[in-house]
């Protein structure tokens, strides 16, 4: 039996660990609407948010928020590319590979930030995806 509760154990905990770093675990006061960061890059802010695209590099190449600096999921370049940075920094994290449930990058990403001590961290709250939810209300898309 106790060889049983080892063997079951081993099988769960990847799949518990795996869900520490979900997007359904981002506080939701630290989640930004499309609508509202569209209305907040519009306003043209004398110190913009820093905004990392954390999905995949085709997904950038193919379209991406005008600004937006890709790292990828890669917690590495994550962490390089905000290195110098203050940790009150305004930063947004976005990926839109999939609906927000399922995405496998964003929670991550901003476990990596939080991990770091960046305290001003937002997340675009990507309901669909990235299509769906930003190039098709028009709002802008560079490639």
């Amino acid at each position: 039996m106790r060889k049983l509760f080892t063997l079951l154990a081993l099988l769960i905990a990847p799949a518990l660990h795996s869900q520490s770093g979900t997007a359904l675990n981002i506080p939701t006061d630290h989640l930004i609407p499309p609508a509202e960061l569209n209305t907040l890059l519009a306003q043209k802010p004398a110190n913009p948010p820093l905004i990392l695209q954390v999905g995949s590099k085709m997904m950038y190449t193919q379209a991406h928020i005008p600004g937006a600096e890709y790292t990828g999921p890669n917690a590495d370049a994550i962490k390089a590319r905000v290195a110098a940075l203050s940790k009150s920094a305004p930063i947004i994290l976005y990926c839109g590979c999939c609906p927000w449930g399922r995405c496998p990058n964003v929670g991550p990403a901003y476990a990596t930030l939080a991990a770091l001590g960046f305290t001003n961290v937002k997340v675009l709250y990507i309901e669909n995806d990235f299509g769906t939810d930003w190039a098709a209300k028009g709002y802008p898309v560079a490639h």
